[in-house]
């Protein structure tokens, strides 16, 4: 079972830095302005062979009033109350504060083990506060470096004693968790709406706008089964973002759009479908994720029945790539309308896994062009031949056609519509790619190079073979390629033999003699009559 450990301290002493280290990639925003997290954020590490389960929590504040800084309070000690061993970080080059000293007392208090950390102590300007560190009396300090990685050894030594072995049996196989990322402006009610399908104060919530700045993943089941829901914060529009914070707090929302399977826009009911909810939306067509549409706050509104009439209107108006979106209203707050969420997620998670089959898709395609044949462009038309279903998540289709580059968009529309109502899959991203069969014959012409066209006409006539079609460009391309072999083969050389001169041996010498005739002559001169002497 993996060891939890909660990271704890006063704000900017480096925690989220550790946070990051231990995880083995940069899981929690970090930046030099104190007070930067506030929700209490879990993630999975590792140190040497030891598996971790992390716990990132706000900077500490010494208040207990009704503020933000209270309620983030509250959060760190549900996380030291959770955890196995609390890693309590201080700044070594600060020195001990009187904010240390009080959240020490309240460490010593509790019934963990406290392991207490000297961050920020490479080079010697470190020295005098781990020194400093011995008087909040929680044992030895580990001197170490979060940016860096220094310190990690005694890290694990420390580490070590505490961590238990598990061994995983072939009957404890982990589900795969449904990705569903909760988006929208700030100050819908996303917190809100998370804490009450939970039915828990996991995040923090209030009126100020902005709350959320990490993107919060919270594992929960529903209906037996695992789900990871994921809080994000805010996402204004580009041109109101200024500061380096808010900008990193909206790439990590859409890093949670780009991870997600089924996406809730949650929008104040009050005022839907502003200018970002439609780019939020746009966002998520483009990214080919599920979309649900979530009107919160929904015990504001007066004239509820209109306003829902009045909402899918607009839905359909604003946004047609997406027509048919489930959508659903509800009050976080009361908890009305909730129980309709969840199954409308799992059917837009059911649809955006659709797999169609191949024959019924040909037979849907063969009444879709009948009903609405493909236009004529330049006189031709284009002729749909064949259709099927390359993958899902989302439903991704590919169209061979003759003259494909030449499909009008609307045309492409018209199916990608057509499928959604034939196939009952309203709402869910579509792809579509529409190609061309190769022509074999345009391919054998570009193949062939020079011997093509009137080349190979004239090699085909000069061998008394055809001069059109296939065979005709076999034979020409036999030729060539024999002619092509012939060249490349060396040719040899012939060398007359020198004739003899000067004294002949053998036969040769035989022959030579006066008076002597081959055995041919001999023959010849014996088959004749003889002649009287």
């Amino acid at each position: 079972m993996p060891l939890r450990l909660a990271i704890v301290g006063r704000p900017n002493v480096g925690k989220s830095t550790l946070f990051n280290r231990l995880a083995g990639k940069k899981l929690a925003i970090v930046d030099d302005r104190p007070g930067v997290t506030r929700d209490r954020r879990f993630g999975a590490g590792r140190i040497g062979d030891i598996e971790l389960e992390l716990i990132d929590t706000a900077g500490f504040e010494d208040v207990t009033d009704e503020s933000l800084e209270a309620r983030m309070r509250a959060q760190t000690e549900l996380a030291i109350d959770e955890a196995d061993v609390a890693l309590f970080v201080v700044d070594s080059r600060d020195g001990i504060t009187p904010m240390d000293r009080v959240f020490g007392e309240i460490l010593r208090r509790r019934d963990k083990p406290v392991l207490l950390l000297a961050n920020k102590a490479e080079g010697k300007r470190g020295d005098d506060g781990i020194n400093d560190a011995f008087s909040l009396g929680l044992g030895e300090p580990i001197p170490i470096s979060a940016e860096h990685g220094e310190g990690m050894a005694d890290l694990y030594q420390a580490i070590a004693p505490y961590a238990v072995e598990y061994e995983f049996e072939d009957g404890d196989a982990v589900e795969k968790p449904v990705q569903i990322a909760i988006v929208g402006r700030p100050n819908a009610g996303k917190s809100t709406l998370v804490n009450k399908l939970i039915g828990e104060d996991r995040l923090l919530t209030g009126p100020e706008a902005g709350i959320t700045r990490d993107a919060i993943p919270v594992d929960w089941t529903w209906d037996d089964r695992a789900i990871r829901l994921v809080d994000t914060a805010g996402l204004r529009r580009k041109a109101r973002v200024e500061e380096k914070l808010e900008k990193l707090s909206g790439q990590d929302s859409i890093r949670a759009i780009t991870y997600a399977e089924v996406v809730i826009l949650v929008m104040d009911a009050t005022h839907p479908f502003e200018v970002q909810d439609l780019q939020i939306a746009d966002l998520v067509e483009r990214e080919g994720r599920g979309l649900v549409f979530c009107l919160a706050k929904w015990d504001l509104v007066e004239d509820q029945r209109e306003t829902l009439a009045m909402f899918n209107e607009e839905a359909a108006r604003l946004l047609p790539q997406l027509r048919g979106t489930p959508v659903v209203a509800l009050s976080a707050e009361t908890g009305r309308g909730l129980e309709k969420l969840m199954p409308a997620v799992f059917k837009v998670h059911g649809d955006w896994s659709t797999k169609v089959k191949t024959r019924d898709l040909n037979d849907w395609l063969s009444m879709a062009t009948q009903r609405h044949p493909p236009p004529s462009v330049g006189g031709r038309r284009i002729k749909p031949k064949y259709m099927a279903q390359t993958k899902a998540r989302p439903p991704t289709f590919v169209l061979f056609a003759s003259r494909a580059d030449q499909l009008p968009d609307h045309y492409r529309r018209y199916l990608i519509n057509s499928l959604r109502e034939s196939f009952d899959l309203p709402g869910v991203p579509m792809r579509l790619t529409v190609k061309s069969n190769k022509n074999p014959f345009a391919e054998g012409e570009a193949k062939s190079g020079p011997t093509g066209g009137f080349a190979a006409r004239a090699a085909a006539k000069a061998v008394g073979g055809p001069t059109t079609g296939m065979r005709a460009k076999s034979k020409a391309a036999a030729s060539a390629k024999a002619k092509a072999g012939a060249e490349a083969k060396p040719k040899r050389s012939y060398v007359a033999k020198p004739k003899l001169v000067g004294n002949p041996k053998g036969r040769t010498q035989k022959l030579a003699r006066p008076g002597v005739k081959p055995k041919r002559a001999s023959r010849t001169s014996a088959s004749s009559p003889k002649t009287k002497r």
